[in-house]
């Protein structure tokens, strides 16, 4: 046994990361509970008809795989404690697909094509060199030279963004902030009795606050695994209020209960109908007639969506992790893009659709992971997930909402590294951490903070120009602009004018 730890402690760099072996599994556990909630949620938003579609089994599976393989390569290739899974959001946008949508009728199949494609030009993209290193002599590729080009300005808040946005998530998810008709979001209401009901708003609402002060108490006392400890604790608490539903641990709710050997026996035959597996290779490559440009535009936004809230997830997570280099881009930046990249590929080919590094990697973070034994972890549960579905899809959404809640806390600190003295850093950050929070996008915010950027600075720089050729200003123009600030702002630009996505 011991040379089984000498042996991951070296293989991990445990130790030079300032980590143990116990922290790193409590990490694991921490990101695989706090985002378990894909498993089940994944297949709902691809199929039109959740748990009543007879492929709901099937997507399952694929969702459980797809992540797993997704963290097992993370773990292995990039060796940071970051897990994969179906990307929230552009999973909407595949079941939009699927569903017609678009206005043609693509297949199970089309879709997977699509993710697949975008997957490929993401790995390509990712090793496709553009310029030499004159420091180290290696290579910087494409999306490495994509990530140089980002203005510090946007680097800076991102950290901020990505924390308030998970914290909005655990927010919504315990239902402590509701949706309303006027004002779009509001306090739950305390005050209504029938809120209070076994399972009701107000009582999921207490199991995620409940949930956070354990957290934060025994984060104070310097508990190991705090956020394991509480999320457990949030639900056991959830039992007596009706928030957690003793009939999926049970095995006695519709969509939750089914036999996982026949599921397994279904879903890799591959002659049969409600099987996702390598469905991209039943006709997904025949696209329907007529819709070459929906088609091109839909892989493109696949394509950008999974390339830009990767970049912003990465950051952010790494960020908070102190595991970024010298210039500020997270370690072993190269292999977290093939990581996600390849998982993006392999999600398709197993039937899910984008993979991408998720966001609640950041409780496992916070929870002390620093390596990939954290993702190893975290993929080796998923993969167990297969065979113990009514066992995790009986943590409630309150319990792992509370966990969500503490990472935006503990993210809110990389605030003070906004620089707000000057207009031109101080209105592109705030942009990017507000969009990025309210349109429930890290792509969006990214996408508009950087526009927004631009904008400002070419008009600075050519009211400075303006001036400075009349002799009303002795300072010489500068802009912080560069070809690849301009490429990026023209990047999403077609993104958000597209006709596809609107």
């Amino acid at each position: 046994m011991k040379r089984i730890i000498n042996k991951l402690n070296n293989y991990f760099e445990i130790t030079k990361r300032n980590s143990t072996i116990k922290i790193e599994l409590y990490a694991g556990l921490t990101t695989f509970l706090s985002m378990a909630y894909i498993l089940v949620v994944n297949p709902n938003n691809i199929l039109q008809l959740g748990a009543a579609d007879p492929r709901f089994s099937s997507v399952f599976i694929a969702t459980a795989i797809g992540s797993f393989v997704g963290t097992l390569i993370m773990a292995f290739l990039a060796k940071m404690p970051l897990a994969q899974a179906p990307g929230m959001g552009i999973n909407a946008l595949t079941g939009a697909i699927i569903g017609g949508a678009m206005g043609y009728s693509y297949s199970y199949g089309n879709a997977m094509a699509l993710i697949f494609i975008s997957g490929l030009l993401f790995l390509l993209l990712s090793f496709i060199p553009c310029q030499i290193d004159k420091e180290t002599g290696n290579a910087i590729s494409l999306r490495e030279k994509i990530f140089e080009g980002m203005p510090k300005a946007i680097v800076d808040s991102i950290a901020v963004g990505v924390g308030l946005f998970i914290a909005f998530i655990g927010l919504q998810n315990a239902h402590i902030i509701t949706s309303n008709e006027y004002t779009l979001v509001e306090l739950v209401n305390f005050n209504n009795p029938n809120f209070w009901a076994p399972g009701g708003e107000a009582c999921m609402a207490f199991v995620a606050l409940i949930g956070l002060i354990i957290i934060g108490v025994l984060s104070h006392y310097k508990v190991k695994g705090s956020i394991v400890w509480g999320i457990i604790a949030s639900t056991i608490i959830a039992i007596p209020l009706g928030v957690a539903d003793l009939s999926i641990l049970l095995g006695h709710q519709p969509g939750i209960s089914w036999n996982f050997k026949d599921s397994l026996v279904n879903y890799f035959n591959l002659t049969n109908d409600n099987s996702v597996f390598m469905s991209l290779f039943k006709g997904g490559f025949a696209f329907p007639e007529g819709s070459l440009a929906t088609t091109l535009m839909l892989i493109t936004a696949f394509f950008l969506i999974d390339m830009f809230d990767t970049m912003g997830t990465l950051l952010g997570c790494c960020k908070n992790a102190g595991l970024i280099d010298e210039t500020g881009k997270p370690l072993n930046y190269g292999e977290l893009l093939y990581a996600d990249s390849a998982a993006t590929m392999t999600g398709a080919l197993v039937g899910t659709s984008t993979i991408s590094t998720f966001v609640e990697s950041s409780t496992g973070i916070s929870a002390g992971g620093r390596t990939g034994l954290t993702a190893l972890t975290a993929a080796i549960l998923f993969i167990l997930s297969i065979f113990l579905l009514p066992l995790f899809a009986f943590i409630p959404s309150p319990a792992a909402a509370s966990a969500l809640i503490y990472v935006g806390v503990i993210m809110m600190s990389n605030v003070k590294n906004i620089d707000f003295k000057h207009v031109k850093n101080a209105i592109p950050s705030f942009i990017t951490i507000v969009i990025m929070l309210l349109s429930y996008s890290i792509t969006d915010g990214i996408g508009i903070g950087i526009i927004t950027y631009f904008v400002l600075d070419m008009t600075i720089y050519l009211i400075d120009t303006i001036l400075y050729k009349l002799g009303k200003s002795k300072r010489k123009p500068q802009t912080d602009v560069t070809f690849v600030t301009f490429i990026i702002v023209v990047l999403f630009l077609i993104y958000f004018l597209m006709p596809a996505l609107q």
